[in-house]
């Protein structure tokens, strides 16, 4: 049973605690079983007789975290909108440029157009450039796709990930991202078309764990996500939500009644929407990164904590509105964006993101779960968020073993 001692700071991060407790140990070594199932995670004092003399390597008095999650990303599509950005950078509103044939549909058009190997490179790539992040969880939405054939080869390429890891990826068919261009005079018929195949088919291929719903002006309404979610609920999908983004759609409270996952954005909740969650086990999912790109105000965490909310943060990886998969800059930006302290993004980026995605064995370093974990550069949490600094992370574990490890430059 391997032994990670000399460990500055570990958080343990409990599932069901408050925001605000990550489980804090100091001078704390960390053990794991040959399955890669956490055995020990406590003062290195207190190390069990069993394990004093199993083998040793030193965190060199770093931070110990668990592997973080991302639990909001759009991880393979065709194409970039960099135009849009600089259009944006002029003054070009989000909406506008979507009524316009572009946003979300230029992608749709450029991901139909990639090849399922061209997709799979691209989220190969952005993949090994997490892990250098330690993250070892990865949501991953389709969405580009809005056909029968485009979405399945998106969440193949899902399919092959997680089969060839290292990573443990979460499909989500996001079918309701918005009504494809070719039906734009027939909504009714892409309702019909989710309901009758891409539900059918994705389910029946075991190819996602949620479906989710974009509820917003340019999208989808509550009374069509409704009908949506009741037909993935049929095939064993459970829903999630792109809620109450760019205005109040009412969707934090809607995705309490259709029991989602989660409500993500929500930088529009309101305050009876705060209120339906907190009598719920929805997590809210805070996007930074967007809402820095789109310049918004963010998802309003002090008051979904204070009531009880619990709140993961991830990065919304898209080409569109948060082009940066750096889930280190979601979490600085957590901090000074919305005011949540250091330990309250930490349990946001692990087991409450975990939670966020139905995971019962990530997210924690509780004796039992997989010992996921990343080793920063650091000596503690505080220190590792109070200024963005980047490769901070100089090892990463799935299951006990380190999947990445940074190299010291030449001469240090």
């Amino acid at each position: 049973m391997p032994v990670l001692a000399d460990i500055a700071e570990l958080a343990v991060c409990p599932p069901d605690t408050p925001q605000a407790d990550i489980g804090l140990v100091r001078d704390a070594a960390l053990a794991w079983d040959a399955a890669g199932r956490v055995v020990y995670a406590g003062p290195q004092s207190g190390l069990p007789q069993t394990l004093r003399n199993a083998p040793t390597t030193s965190a060199e008095g770093r931070t110990v975290v668990p592997g973080l999650v991302d639990a909001h990303t759009h991880l393979a599509f065709g194409g970039d909108r960099a135009g849009e950005f600089t259009a944006r950078l002029l003054g070009a509103e989000y909406l506008a440029l979507a009524r316009q044939g572009g946003g979300i549909a230029s992608t749709v058009r450029a991901t139909r157009e990639a090849s399922e190997e061209e997709l799979y490179d691209r989220a190969r790539t952005a993949l090994d450039r997490m892990l250098a992040l330690g993250v070892t969880t990865v949501e991953a939405k389709s969405g580009y796709g809005l056909n029968l054939p485009d979405e399945v080869k998106t969440l193949r390429v899902y399919q092959r990930l997680a089969r060839e890891g290292p990573q443990r990826i979460v499909p989500t068919c996001l079918g309701a991202h918005i009504v494809p261009p070719e039906f734009a005079d027939n909504r009714e018929g892409y309702l019909r078309l989710l309901e009758d195949e891409i539900i059918p088919a994705v389910a029946q291929g075991g190819l996602a764990r949620f479906f989710d719903g974009f509820v917003e002006d340019t999208a989808f309404s509550p009374g069509e996500a409704r009908r949506l979610f009741a037909a993935a609920r049929r095939h064993g999908l459970v829903p999630k939500l792109h809620a109450d983004q760019l205005t109040d759609t009412s969707g934090a409270a809607l995705a309490v009644e259709v029991g989602a996952a989660s409500a993500d954005h929500l930088e529009c909740i309101s305050e009876d929407g705060i209120a339906a969650m907190a009598a719920s086990n929805v997590v809210a999912v805070s996007l930074p990164i967007a809402t820095l790109v789109l310049g918004v105000e963010p998802l309003p965490a002090r008051r979904l904590i204070d009531a009880g909310v619990p709140v993961a943060v991830a990065t919304d990886f898209n080409p569109g509105s948060a082009p940066s998969l750096d889930l280190h800059l979601a979490a600085w930006l957590a901090c000074t964006r919305q005011r949540m302290t250091p330990h309250e993004v930490l349990k946001g980026l692990t087991a409450f993101a975990a939670k966020a995605l139905l995971l019962d064995d990530v997210g924690s370093l509780l004796p039992g779960f997989r010992a996921d974990f990343a080793v920063l550069d650091a000596p503690s949490v505080e220190a590792w968020l109070y200024g963005f600094r980047p490769q901070t992370v100089v090892q990463t574990a799935i299951g006990g073993q380190t999947v990445f490890r940074r190299l010291a430059p030449p001469g240090s």
